[in-house]
């Protein structure tokens, strides 16, 4: 664990462009899926090296956001009953109330600022992690760090969230703990 504090340390270290675009403002941490717990702990530690680096700090946890709204919703019981019931068309309710969530609390910060997203895995399997981090690049200003439960290939540089999903491809830079930081 400490390994990839340190990984995000370095990352810290190097001077921000302002010139990229929002798939290149995005970090993903990428661990293990069974280090979740870990992760999560570790928290106040990457909170403290962002603030010692003079950086702003903010965290959108999603992990309960699909429970809540699904209890919400007005046919909650019935897809309790018969989980087939939940079609693409009423998950995409859902993808665009997550979107509009996480990119108002990234436009609420300072353009100095990380903003951990925390809980991309509660997702799965009823939403892409892909799609939502596309839909949410443009908004990022500052940078925003994806705790990443899966692998990557740097050969592909493509993403597997939980090591369960089809991969993407995807421009963000890579912070694991076998390479430091890409």
């Amino acid at each position: 664990m400490s390994d990839l504090v340190d990984a995000y340390k370095a990352e810290l270290t190097l001077t921000w462009k302002d010139n990229v675009s929002g798939g290149e403002r995005v970090w993903m941490l990428v661990y293990p899926p069974e280090l979740e717990r870990q992760i999560r702990h570790a928290l106040p530690s990457l909170e403290l090296a962002t603030s010692q680096a003079g950086r702003g700090w903010a965290i959108v946890d999603v992990t309960d956001d699909f429970g809540r709204w699904l209890s919400s919703h007005r046919h909650a019981e019935a897809f309790y009953e018969e989980p087939s019931d939940l079609t693409q068309s009423i998950l995409d309710q859902f993808e665009t109330i997550l979107v509009k969530r996480i990119r108002q609390a990234l436009e609420a910060a300072p353009a100095n600022a990380i903003v951990a997203l925390v809980g991309i895995g509660s997702i799965f399997p009823f939403l892409r992690a892909s799609s939502v981090i596309k839909s949410i690049d443009s908004t990022v200003t500052g940078r925003l760090l994806v705790l990443f439960p899966g692998l990557h290939d740097p050969a592909t540089h493509s993403f597997r969230l939980l090591d369960a999903r089809d991969g993407f491809n995807y421009r963000a830079r890579v912070i694991d703990s076998q390479k430091g930081f890409a």
